[in-house]
């Protein structure tokens, strides 16, 4: 495999536009991890394959309805609390169009890349799981009391009727 990818070549690969590529790279959205500019002219922009990757991450997110805002906040959230200095294939992320969410390898929770990380949907999952866990428990209980006074009552029951017929 060759060194680096030109800009040219990264462009047609990842489908993205050189402006695109340019601008995210002038932001530190994906910047080319090869070789990079430092804002200098004539330097050519070499990206690795890892990101060529992240382009079509970024690609797809703003596919989905993403803004460029949104894929950057994503983003910087990810390279502090992900490991996105590991394999990307690894990294799996849903969006519904307004939020990005990372799915925590390890702890299996979805969590909300646009608010630092905040735990969404599994936490309310397993509140509810808890409570009706807790509910079921508690009207377990009170049957067993339940038919265990109806059982006394009717052995109460039986053992007078027994007696009134000796009688």
């Amino acid at each position: 495999m060759q060194e680096g990818f030109t800009a040219q070549q990264a462009s047609n690969l990842t489908n993205c536009t050189s402006h695109q590529l340019r601008y995210w790279d002038r932001v530190n959205l994906v910047q080319p991890s090869v070789q990079a500019t430092g804002g200098r002219p004539g330097v050519r922009r070499l990206y690795s394959f890892r990101d060529l990757v992240a382009l079509r991450v970024v690609r797809s997110l703003l596919d989905n309805g993403m803004s460029v805002q949104r894929v950057r906040r994503a983003w910087d959230y990810l390279r502090r609390n992900a490991d996105i200095d590991g394999h990307l294939a690894d990294v799996k992320l849903v969006t519904d169009g307004s939020t990005i969410f990372h799915v925590a390898k390890d702890e299996g929770e979805l969590l909300d890349a646009l608010r630092d990380g905040q735990l969404a949907f599994f936490v309310a999952i397993d509140n509810i799981t808890r409570e009706v866990e807790e509910d079921v428990t508690h009207f377990e209980l009170d049957r067993d009391r339940f038919l265990s006074v109806l059982r006394d009552v009717e052995d109460d029951v039986l053992t007078e009727a027994a007696e009134a017929q000796e009688a």
